[in-house]
């Protein structure tokens, strides 16, 4: 296992998932190999899914031959919790001309030793609250969600129905990702045929 704070040992490439409050790092080779970190600046733009004005912005430095990316606990600490969709800029130092060479996404997770973290994930979240619309034990914050910009309170119950449905796909997708990363088996596929 790589010393995750020494720099050198940095992962190449970006985080696809980062704990809020934890120190982040990662570097970019292949891209020191078309642009002089000494000549230009690379700089990622992060943005969580859904929009809002909460930026993310983190500039890259000469790791001696590639871009080294970091980010100290204290910065992270202030990441929201959710989706974030990225881009990579670079910026000529000589005249400011600015060109996006890569985009992508990685999710932020909460933090579990701060008190009250949900570890679930947003899937799981929107599934529990539209089982609840549907068994009539809804909580009082389920107002509070939405989907496609309309209350989960005001959904119909066909579109609850269908709501669940898809929920309920991304938590299987996610728990079979978690298996398959763990190391665990997917889970058995049965194919039944009628004779």
């Amino acid at each position: 296992m790589a010393y995750l704070f020494d720099p050198a040992e940095a992962q190449e490439g970006e985080p696809e998932t980062v704990t809020v409050g934890d120190f982040i790092q990662w570097k970019k080779t292949a891209l020191a190999g078309h642009y002089d970190p000494t000549l230009y600046t690379a700089t990622y733009v992060a943005r969580i899914s859904g929009g809002g004005n909460a930026e993310i912005q983190i500039e890259g430095t000469d790791g001696g031959g590639y871009f080294y990316f970091a980010v100290s606990s204290v910065d992270s600490a202030n990441f929201i919790s959710g989706y974030y969709y990225w881009q990579l800029e670079i910026v000529r130092n000589s005249d400011s001309e600015r060109v996006v060479v890569d985009r992508g996404n990685f999710t932020t997770v909460d933090d579990l030793d701060v008190n009250q973290a949900d570890p679930r994930s947003h899937a799981e979240i929107m599934l529990t609250k539209i089982e609840s619309l549907l068994s009539g034990r809804a909580d009082a914050d389920v107002s509070s969600y939405s989907i496609a910009g309309r209350s989960l309170s005001k959904l119909s119950f066909q579109e609850l129905i269908d709501a669940k449905a898809y929920y309920q796909g991304e938590v299987n997708k996610e728990r079979r990702e978690q298996d398959i990363k763990a190391g665990r088996g997917a889970g058995k596929s049965t194919i039944q045929v009628r004779f």
